[in-house]
């Protein structure tokens, strides 16, 4: 069954001393465009995620963001105690003042605050990988959800092609008299005596010009195939890209021999229909 591209995952751990946040977005396009966003504690994983977000998403433009709230006591960062003693002696070497003022001082030059890097702990690690899964899970059902509801949207309007070609069919036998007709009527009012047998074949060429039973064979065919390739076992939506084009080139066939404005608006009808096909068929994966 069809996937959409657009879809959204998003799962929340409680660790013991943080929160980690995860989510993924995606909307469409015509490769897959993966960005992430996570602290520099996890950098050394991010190969890893993209990997395990490509094979599972493919295509899209995705956003995959990890976000940290520390909730313990415990931080990373530090005051560096002796750099700040260090500053309040060399301040009161120069002048004289409160030891509040030089403090205040002293915190906003280099060095006093130093970040401690930190080791990703296997079982916190373990842990996040399995909300990342839980989350790409999450996106996987939503876009399961919005391609059930473009199949719905696609055979409605695959289902009114047929039934606008259906009338294309049954009003053909009245063209093609109507052309002869008009030929029969133009050629009778001509003074000069005409070849009856060099007419028909001339009016058989003619006629030939104007028939459209391959065009409608084949847009049959084609409304079959994009019925099945909807449900068949991968979502490959350029697969159905190309299957829309074939059944544009057969509506505009129909329309350029059909010289019969009844029939002419029906085509438009019909690529109307196809357009809003083709609008949607840029969120399937």
């Amino acid at each position: 069954m069809i996937q959409s591209m657009t879809g959204f995952g998003k799962t929340v751990l409680q660790l013991p001393n943080k929160k980690i946040s995860i989510e993924i977005k995606s909307l469409n396009s015509k490769s897959l465009d993966l960005n992430t966003r996570m602290p520099s504690l996890y950098r050394e994983k991010e190969l890893h995620i993209r990997k395990r977000i490509a094979n599972e998403l493919i295509r899209g433009k995705i956003d995959f963001s990890l976000y940290m709230e520390l909730t313990g006591e415990e931080t990373a960062t530090r005051i560096n105690q002796t750099v700040v003693k260090a500053y309040i002696k060399q301040l009161n070497d120069v002048v004289t003042g409160h030891d509040a003022e030089l403090l205040s001082i002293a915190m906003r030059l280099p060095d006093v605050v130093t970040t401690e890097r930190e080791d990703i702990d296997d079982n916190e690690w373990q842990t996040i990988e399995a909300g990342i899964e839980d989350a790409i899970q999450h996106i996987l059902e939503y876009r399961s959800d919005e391609g059930q509801t473009l199949y719905q949207e696609f055979e409605t309007r695959i289902k009114n092609i047929a039934d606008l070609l259906e009338q294309v069919i049954a009003m053909d036998p009245d063209r093609i008299s109507g052309v002869r007709e008009r030929l029969d009527k133009a050629v009778s009012e001509l003074k000069e005596k005409v070849d009856e047998n060099r007419f028909e074949q001339e009016l058989v060429y003619y006629i030939e010009k104007y028939d459209i039973t391959e065009e409608k064979v084949r847009l049959e065919n084609h409304l079959d195939y994009f019925l099945k390739a909807l449900v068949s076992d991968d979502s490959n939506g350029k697969k159905l890209g190309f299957i829309a084009q074939e059944i544009g080139r057969e509506i505009n066939t129909i329309g350029s021999k059909s010289n019969h404005a009844p029939m002419q608006k029906l085509v438009v009808q019909m690529k109307d229909e196809l357009e809003k096909i083709k609008e949607q068929l840029l969120n399937v994966l």
